[in-house]
Protein backbone atom coordinates (compact mmCIF):
# COMPACT_ATOMS: atom_id res chain seq x y z
CA UNK A 1 0.00 0.00 0.00
CA UNK A 2 1.02 3.61 -0.54
CA UNK A 3 -0.04 7.07 0.58
CA UNK A 4 -0.12 10.22 -1.52
CA UNK A 5 -1.27 13.83 -1.18
CA UNK A 6 -2.34 16.60 -3.55
CA UNK A 7 0.09 19.42 -2.72
CA UNK A 8 3.20 19.54 -4.83
CA UNK A 9 1.62 17.82 -7.80
CA UNK A 10 -0.24 18.95 -10.86
CA UNK A 11 -2.77 16.60 -12.41
CA UNK A 12 -0.31 15.10 -14.87
CA UNK A 13 2.53 14.52 -12.41
CA UNK A 14 0.08 13.05 -9.89
CA UNK A 15 -1.12 10.42 -12.36
CA UNK A 16 2.46 9.75 -13.47
CA UNK A 17 3.51 9.18 -9.85
CA UNK A 18 0.62 6.77 -9.29
CA UNK A 19 1.48 4.87 -12.45
CA UNK A 20 5.20 4.72 -11.57
CA UNK A 21 4.26 3.11 -8.25
CA UNK A 22 1.78 0.76 -9.96
CA UNK A 23 -1.20 2.09 -7.97
CA UNK A 24 -4.38 0.32 -9.05
CA UNK A 25 -6.80 1.67 -6.40
CA UNK A 26 -7.00 5.17 -4.89
CA UNK A 27 -8.64 5.32 -1.46
CA UNK A 28 -9.80 8.90 -0.87
CA UNK A 29 -9.88 9.64 2.88
CA UNK A 30 -10.94 13.29 2.58
CA UNK A 31 -14.19 14.57 4.08
CA UNK A 32 -14.53 17.27 1.46
CA UNK A 33 -13.44 15.96 -1.87
CA UNK A 34 -12.35 19.28 -3.25
CA UNK A 35 -9.31 21.53 -3.02
CA UNK A 36 -9.47 25.30 -3.23
CA UNK A 37 -7.61 27.18 -5.88
CA UNK A 38 -7.10 26.74 -9.60
CA UNK A 39 -3.75 24.94 -9.18
CA UNK A 40 -5.51 22.00 -7.57
CA UNK A 41 -8.83 21.93 -9.43
CA UNK A 42 -7.71 18.61 -10.96
CA UNK A 43 -8.03 17.03 -7.48
CA UNK A 44 -11.73 17.83 -7.11
CA UNK A 45 -13.64 14.58 -6.94
CA UNK A 46 -15.37 14.46 -10.31
CA UNK A 47 -12.32 15.57 -12.28
CA UNK A 48 -10.04 13.27 -10.32
CA UNK A 49 -12.32 10.26 -10.74
CA UNK A 50 -12.53 10.85 -14.51
CA UNK A 51 -8.74 11.13 -14.82
CA UNK A 52 -8.23 8.01 -12.69
CA UNK A 53 -10.73 6.05 -14.80
CA UNK A 54 -8.91 7.11 -17.97
CA UNK A 55 -5.66 5.88 -16.38
CA UNK A 56 -7.22 2.56 -15.35
CA UNK A 57 -7.08 3.31 -11.61
CA UNK A 58 -10.09 2.44 -9.45
CA UNK A 59 -11.43 4.93 -6.87
CA UNK A 60 -13.16 4.54 -3.52
CA UNK A 61 -14.20 7.22 -1.04
CA UNK A 62 -13.76 6.33 2.65
CA UNK A 63 -15.34 9.28 4.41
CA UNK A 64 -15.45 7.28 7.64
CA UNK A 65 -11.67 7.81 7.89
CA UNK A 66 -11.84 11.58 7.37
CA UNK A 67 -11.32 13.85 10.36
CA UNK A 68 -14.31 15.74 11.67
CA UNK A 69 -14.63 19.49 11.25
CA UNK A 70 -13.70 19.88 14.92
CA UNK A 71 -10.49 17.90 14.43
CA UNK A 72 -9.59 19.90 11.33
CA UNK A 73 -10.15 23.11 13.31
CA UNK A 74 -7.68 21.82 15.91
CA UNK A 75 -5.04 21.53 13.17
CA UNK A 76 -5.85 24.97 11.78
CA UNK A 77 -5.51 26.55 15.24
CA UNK A 78 -2.09 24.95 15.70
CA UNK A 79 -1.05 26.07 12.22
CA UNK A 80 -2.03 29.62 13.13
CA UNK A 81 -0.20 29.45 16.45
CA UNK A 82 2.96 28.30 14.67
CA UNK A 83 2.52 30.71 11.77
CA UNK A 84 2.40 27.84 9.28
CA UNK A 85 0.11 27.75 6.26
CA UNK A 86 -1.91 24.54 6.04
CA UNK A 87 -0.30 23.80 2.67
CA UNK A 88 3.14 23.89 4.29
CA UNK A 89 2.38 21.96 7.49
CA UNK A 90 5.12 19.41 8.26
CA UNK A 91 3.55 17.51 11.16
CA UNK A 92 0.27 16.92 12.93
CA UNK A 93 -0.63 19.00 15.99
CA UNK A 94 0.19 17.24 19.25
CA UNK A 95 -3.42 17.02 20.46
CA UNK A 96 -4.69 15.94 17.06
CA UNK A 97 -3.13 12.47 16.86
CA UNK A 98 -4.60 10.93 20.04
CA UNK A 99 -8.00 12.48 19.30
CA UNK A 100 -8.06 11.23 15.69
CA UNK A 101 -7.11 7.77 16.88
CA UNK A 102 -9.75 7.64 19.64
CA UNK A 103 -12.55 9.48 17.79
CA UNK A 104 -12.12 8.04 14.28
CA UNK A 105 -9.59 5.27 13.90
CA UNK A 106 -10.49 3.14 16.93
CA UNK A 107 -14.04 2.69 15.66
CA UNK A 108 -13.09 2.22 12.00
CA UNK A 109 -13.23 -1.23 10.46
CA UNK A 110 -10.16 -1.46 8.23
CA UNK A 111 -10.74 -5.10 7.27
CA UNK A 112 -12.77 -4.18 4.14
CA UNK A 113 -9.89 -1.99 2.95
CA UNK A 114 -7.41 -4.82 3.49
CA UNK A 115 -9.65 -7.31 1.69
CA UNK A 116 -10.06 -4.89 -1.26
CA UNK A 117 -6.31 -4.50 -1.81
CA UNK A 118 -5.49 -5.35 -5.41
CA UNK A 119 -3.92 -8.72 -6.21
CA UNK A 120 -1.21 -6.91 -8.14
CA UNK A 121 -0.04 -3.35 -7.82
CA UNK A 122 -0.83 -1.07 -4.91
CA UNK A 123 -3.70 0.75 -3.28
CA UNK A 124 -2.97 4.31 -2.12
CA UNK A 125 -4.49 6.29 0.73
CA UNK A 126 -5.15 9.78 -0.62
CA UNK A 127 -5.60 13.17 1.06
CA UNK A 128 -4.27 16.67 0.45
CA UNK A 129 -1.13 17.28 2.48
CA UNK A 130 2.17 16.78 0.65
CA UNK A 131 3.90 15.06 3.57
CA UNK A 132 2.29 12.05 5.22
CA UNK A 133 3.61 13.20 8.61
CA UNK A 134 1.30 16.21 8.31
CA UNK A 135 -1.78 14.16 7.42
CA UNK A 136 -4.16 11.71 9.05
CA UNK A 137 -3.48 9.25 6.23
CA UNK A 138 -0.20 8.43 8.00
CA UNK A 139 -2.18 7.38 11.08
CA UNK A 140 -4.41 5.13 8.98
CA UNK A 141 -1.31 3.68 7.30
CA UNK A 142 0.33 3.04 10.66
CA UNK A 143 -2.79 1.24 11.93
CA UNK A 144 -2.89 -0.90 8.77
CA UNK A 145 0.74 -1.85 9.36
CA UNK A 146 0.28 -2.60 13.06
CA UNK A 147 -2.95 -4.55 12.84
CA UNK A 148 -2.90 -6.04 9.35
CA UNK A 149 0.80 -6.29 8.45
CA UNK A 150 0.41 -4.00 5.44
CA UNK A 151 3.65 -2.44 4.23
CA UNK A 152 3.48 1.24 3.33
CA UNK A 153 5.32 3.39 0.79
CA UNK A 154 4.80 7.15 0.99
CA UNK A 155 4.67 8.70 -2.46
CA UNK A 156 5.86 12.30 -2.71
CA UNK A 157 6.41 14.64 -5.63
CA UNK A 158 9.69 13.87 -7.42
Amino acid sequence: MATIGVYGFDGESFLERLQQADVRLLLDVRARRGVRGPDYAWANSRRLQAALADAGIAYEHHRELAPTTELRQLLYAEDERLGVGKRSRRELAGDYTPRYISEILDSADLAPIVSALPDSGLAALFCVERDPEACHRSLVAQRLTERHGVTIEHLRPL
